[in-house]
């Protein structure tokens, strides 16, 4: 069964610019991750100053895997420390993982998907 976890992370105005070209930087680093579903990084759009970070899995063991493995931990080290340099400062104040799995929802409006017309 999926399993959704979500990064919440408090991230001060001034330093959302940043967080997103962190994420952008490494972007796909994760794709190639057994179980991986899918990422999402979303982005506040009124007074809130939680950004969420949002992946899907195939199951709380593939997960799991991935928190374990090398590629997680090198995927989280930044350019400067691959490099042997030193940690940029943080741009969150404080992050908190939840997880969850999916209980319903529905696939979209098939009225509005396109009719095929004549062949």
């Amino acid at each position: 069964m999926t399993v959704i976890k979500i990064n919440a992370i408090t991230v001060p105005d001034d330093a959302g610019d940043e967080l997103a070209h962190r994420f952008a930087a490494r972007a796909g680093a994760v794709d190639g991750a057994d179980g991986f579903e899918g990422f999402e990084l979303l982005q506040p759009t009124d007074e809130r100053t939680q950004w969420l970070v949002i992946t899907r899995w195939r199951d709380e063991d593939a997960f799991q895997a991935w928190l374990a493995s090398p590629s997680f931990a090198h995927g989280h080290r930044s350019e400067s420390e691959r490099g042997g340099g030193d940690a940029p400062r943080p741009v969150s104040t404080h992050s908190e993982v939840w997880s969850y799995q999916v209980a319903g929802g529905s696939t979209g409006n098939p009225a509005a998907a396109p009719t095929p017309g004549p062949a």
